[in-house]
């Protein structure tokens, strides 16, 4: 029963903490920002408007919001909220769902080149190249946790007396980890200084291209997919991070929540304090991630 109320407790939350980066970058203009619910009024209009198809797409572009929502959906099912166990789990499912988020991904660059739309696709090859270079650095951090703990379970690296943490024997090398996953999840949900959620110059856009001709149900379920990855590597760094086991299950989740939310001001002040990288920066900022975790990785050879 706990696993279930933490994985919905958690879902309900989604929408809320992302208004927390806009607080923030709202406070460094000066401005008071939107309305802490503004993503729950904004999916439930959403929600009650239909979709307009281009005559140009298949149902390729129907599919790709609902695979994406779905393989998001799926993250938070496996992870482990709060310490406590999550409602699914197996050894080695920390595989299948980043290769789920990458399914989710490549449907999203199937719908957008189903538009036949230049720009989307031009969005589509970023995300891609992009993706790609991200999805070496989450692989090196999972050699290096299998080597830690000799598992590749989320489960097992959170759950137990023996987790993964900054403060335990692996704290340097976990700290390495730490930034490397920060910087994939900048990457992974095309945040400043990688892509510019708020922009809307087509020719400078990544993400937010390739959804130019969704709207109505689709554009929520590709919004609510978004909240759900963001908050997900949010945990997961949180988790690492987290300082604070009490016995108490409500002590342990307003710990844990209050850890995830500092990592989503962080997103708002460096939204508010960097500008944009060039594209021909993008990928050495990347890169970076793979870098720290394949230094960290060696660091636990014998022979060192």
């Amino acid at each position: 029963m706990e696993s279930i109320l933490s994985f919905c407790f958690a879902v309900l939350l989604a929408p809320l903490f992302p208004v927390v980066i806009q607080k923030v970058k709202a406070g460094f203009a000066g401005k008071q920002g939107p309305p802490w619910l503004i993503n729950y009024y904004t999916v439930a209009k959403l929600l009650r408007k239909g979709s307009v198809y281009s005559t140009s797409t298949s149902f390729v572009f129907k599919l790709g919001p609902v695979v994406s929502f779905a393989a998001s959906l799926l993250l938070l099912l496996f992870f482990p909220w709060v310490g406590i166990a999550p409602i699914c789990s197996f050894h080695g499912d920390v595989i299948m769902l980043f290769y789920l988020m990458g399914m989710g991904r490549f449907f999203t660059i199937l719908a957008a080149l189903d538009t036949a739309s230049p720009f989307e696709g031009m969005g589509a090859a970023r995300e891609a190249f992009f993706s790609v270079l991200a999805e070496a650095s989450i692989f090196c951090v999972l050699i290096l946790f299998f080597r830690l703990t000799g598992s590749l379970s989320f489960a097992e690296f959170f759950v137990g007396t023996s987790v993964l943490n900054l403060m335990d024997a692996h704290g340097a090398l976990l700290l390495l980890v730490v930034v490397a996953l920060y910087i994939v999840m900048l990457t992974e949900n095309s945040r400043v200084p990688v892509d510019d959620p708020a922009t809307h110059l087509e020719l400078t856009m990544i993400h937010e291209v390739m959804i130019l001709d969704n709207s109505g149900p689709d554009l929520a379920l590709i919004e609510i997919g978004s909240w759900f990855k963001l908050l997900f590597y949010s945990a997961f760094i949180t988790s690492l991070i987290n300082p604070f086991q009490a016995d108490n299950v409500l002590v342990n989740g307003l710990f844990f929540y209050a850890v995830v939310t500092f990592i989503y001001i962080t997103i708002g002040v460096v939204e508010s304090i960097t500008a944009r990288y060039r594209m021909d920066v993008v990928p050495k900022f990347i890169l970076t991630s793979s870098i720290l975790v394949f230094l960290g990785t060696i660091l636990t050879l014998g022979f060192i």
